[in-house]
């Protein structure tokens, strides 16, 4: 352990006092490295990690009202709004009049998205092998359980 501790303060230098035995500076690290590796895949197709989550709702739920996004998303409507902006721009995303609320719109992915998102998923797919090679499968399984159960907790 005290071992780990010093290779942990060797990589920067500096003694980090208390920061390698705290989960949420120990996740922060791992995200950092997750996001950078994600954004080098994604890079050339122009699509964020959010982007992509954002994608990939739509596609698995075919007509979901913007206001059913944001709730899935956990963010507020006028966020859903600019972001759907952007990729109706892109001609990635339909909105159409929801069939029971007029006042609603439903969210489609167009052929142009459905093509684009083919591509991410591929992508995303090198990425996890990448960024899990160094875990054997029931560690990644662990891992995804024990980050669940941290999610739920930040509520």
């Amino acid at each position: 352990m005290a071992s780990d501790k010093k290779d942990e303060q060797q990589d920067v230098g500096k003694d980090l006092g208390i920061l390698p035995t705290l989960i949420g500076y120990n996740m922060r690290r791992a995200q950092v490295a997750v996001f950078q590796d994600l954004m080098s895949s994604l890079g050339d197709l122009e699509l964020t990690p959010g982007l992509f989550g954002v994608l990939q709702i739509i596609k698995n739920n075919a007509g979901l009202k913007q206001t059913d996004l944001a709730n899935a998303l956990h963010v507020d409507r006028s966020t859903v709004v600019g972001v759907i902006d952007k990729l109706e721009k892109r001609g990635l995303v339909n909105r159409a009049a929801a069939p029971r609320d007029r006042r609603s719109y439903a969210l489609y992915l167009t052929d142009i998205g459905k093509d684009m998102l083919a591509q991410a998923e591929l992508r995303v797919l090198g990425h996890e092998q990448r960024i899990a090679q160094n875990l054997s499968i029931e560690e990644r399984s662990h891992l995804l359980e024990l980050l669940k159960k941290v999610a739920a907790t930040g509520g």
